[in-house]
């Protein structure tokens, strides 16, 4: 009797979600053995190719949440990768930023239409002063550059470069992909909110999120779980401090904790109204190139899309090049058949995350090397492929 009653819920609640059959022909052992050989299948080859000290994936189907990790933390003392490793996650901290700033829309501290030079006098009498919050979170604040000019380091360096900076084009015509162009947005963002940057995602956005193991600053309790990156001559190196680096690529965290960001951004009504706001005005479209809609933090494309359009715009080309943009006004809604994304480096480590909201599907993949987007890319997309044709193994 008891079967025949698990039967009919399980196939109630499958039919909902358009995946009936899969689950009645595997058991969730099955299911959970099957994910593994399609996640190694995928993975193993980057790991050799690119000589990856250690991987921790993660991915979520459903709202299930599977684990595999490969390698080692640090070759120096053997420990192995968990999803509690913490990896430094590079450019993926944007979308952190992005999330702050839209928050702070949500509870009125700010509106991405302001003028920069609102929230930091600074910058009144520059080329920055009337460039939009919008704009600066985007790239297309004029040409802004891909990083800091090696001689910018204090916070009175900052200020001169920001006051000095001349932009190549109009704002909102062209999209460079800038480090001083979001760390920027992030930076005013909390200004306006009245607390710096690090305090504000450590004590109220990572809390919030439900991620208990995200970091600017590692604690010392945690230095054991801090991985370490490899160098192209597989130096041991950490990332070095850098103008507005938190805002930037300053974020550490673990595959655990990232792909509840993920599950946060595919799911976000258990939050409070202004999360909710928060989170689907960074899933919406500001600005088009080509295939590519830019959101805030996150990139996004129509799925199922081109896996070359993905690699396309990851590369260098797109990366370290001005390109001409089409500005979205009204800006296009948040939408579910679409697949959202970010990569991330610093100079030992490599990350992705990339995610389905309309198949609630999704994965992070956290790399103690940083090797070529492209190859991160084509692993995640052949997983995520598959994890779209199977349905997650029911709880237990």
């Amino acid at each position: 009797m008891y079967q025949k009653i698990f039967a009919t819920l399980g196939s109630a609640m499958l039919s909902l979600a358009g995946l009936c059959t899969a689950v009645h022909a595997a058991s969730p052992e099955t299911i959970e053995d099957s994910l593994q050989a399609t996640v190694d299948a995928a993975i193993k080859p980057v790991l050799q190719e690119h000589r990856i000290p250690g991987m921790s994936v993660a991915v979520t189907v459903n709202g299930h949440r599977y684990f595999y990790n490969y390698g080692v933390a640090s070759r120096q003392s053997g420990q192995q990768v968990s999803q509690d490793t913490l990896f430094e996650i590079g450019s993926v901290s944007k979308t952190f930023t992005a999330t702050l700033a839209a928050y702070g829309q949500a509870l009125g501290t700010l509106s991405l239409n302001d003028p920069a030079a609102k929230y930091w006098p600074v910058l009144r009498g520059s080329a920055v002063e009337k460039i939009s919050l919008l704009e600066l979170g985007t790239y297309t604040a004029g040409g802004l550059p891909l990083q800091f000019p090696d001689a910018v380091g204090s916070q009175e360096d900052i200020e001169a470069y920001y006051k000095n900076w001349k932009p190549a084009y109009g704002p909102g015509t062209h999209r460079l992909y800038s480090n001083p162009s979001i760390a920027l947005f992030g930076f005013l963002a909390a200004r306006s909110m009245g607390k710096p940057y690090a305090e504000l995602l450590e004590t109220m956005l990572f809390p919030k999120l439900g991620l208990r193991d995200s970091h600017i600053r590692v604690p010392e309790r945690k230095m054991e779980h801090y991985a370490w990156g490899y160098a192209r001559d597989d130096t041991p190196v950490r990332v070095s401090p850098g103008p507005l680096d938190a805002e930037a690529y300053g974020v550490k965290s673990t595959s655990a904790d990232l792909i509840r960001f993920v599950e946060a951004n595919m799911n976000p009504s258990r939050f409070e109204k202004e999360m909710q706001q928060a989170i689907s005005a960074t899933h919406a479209g500001y600005f088009r190139m080509g295939s590519l809609t830019q959101g805030l933090g996150w990139e996004r494309y129509s799925y199922p899309g081109s896996l070359d359009a993905l690699i396309e715009n990851s590369s260098a080309d797109v990366v370290l090049k001005a390109n001409p943009v089409t500005a979205l006004d009204p800006s296009v809604a948040p939408q579910g058949n679409v697949l959202i994304n970010k990569t991330g480096s610093t100079n030992g480590f490599g990350v992705y995350v990339a995610f389905v909201p309309g198949k609630s599907i999704g994965i992070v993949m956290l790399a103690n090397r940083n090797y070529p987007n492209a190859a991160r890319i084509k692993a995640a997309y052949r997983i995520l492929s598959a994890l779209e044709k199977r349905p997650a193994a029911p709880s237990r």
